[in-house]
């Protein structure tokens, strides 16, 4: 039995943190194939496709709406550093995919952040990327959301709004002061 101070160096694994949310989740089951809540190691020179078909992408969407092969992720080192990262790539020909606010087209790839929100369709999906050391592999670490993760993107109003629910910005500006308007008058 060896000691604790002859044991070799425990090597952390970078993990790929995906949290789904569909709005019609509950109903559809379009998640019912991926495995959550358990780690699931992945080869570092294997691409992770997604998409709904089964022979050719590891993670399937049950959804006839999701391209064949939607979109893959594919691990990387940067040159001349130690840091690994990922790497998107939308394979859909019909339907764009955003990372955070940036429009991908088909084939367009980019860099994955180490925390951003992955759209396309009605599906939203959270990636958070925890650092590793491990070469040969990555681990991915699948969630379900109850909520959904991208709220609403306009912003609410700074104005008040009156009891009668009708915004003030509705109605053409008569001067730079504001201008009491009686509710009978609406």
């Amino acid at each position: 039995m060896a000691s604790f101070e002859e044991a070799g160096t425990e090597e952390t694994v970078t993990c790929l943190h995906l949290t789904f949310y569909h709005p019609c989740q509950d109903e559809k089951m379009m998640f019912r194939c991926l495995n959550f809540c358990k780690r699931e190691q992945v080869r570092a020179d294997e691409t992770a496709k997604f998409g709904r078909d089964s022979s050719v992408c590891r993670y399937n969407l049950m959804d006839t709406r999701v391209s064949r092969i939607q979109f893959s992720l594919e691990f990387f080192r940067k040159l001349h550093t130690s840091e690994y990262c990922f790497e998107i790539k939308n394979l859909s020909k019909k339907t764009k995919l955003t990372v955070n606010q940036t429009e991908l087209g088909y084939l367009n790839k980019i860099g994955l952040p180490w925390k951003c929100i992955i759209c396309f369709g009605d599906y939203q999906i959270l990636a958070e990327i925890q650092e590793g050391e491990s070469m040969d592999y990555f681990e991915t670490h699948l969630h379900l959301a109850e909520a959904p993760i991208l709220q609403e993107r306009c912003l609410p109003s700074l104005q008040p709004i009156p009891e009668n629910g009708i915004s003030p910005s509705f109605f053409p500006s008569q001067g730079k002061s504001p201008t009491e308007i009686d509710e009978n008058e609406l």
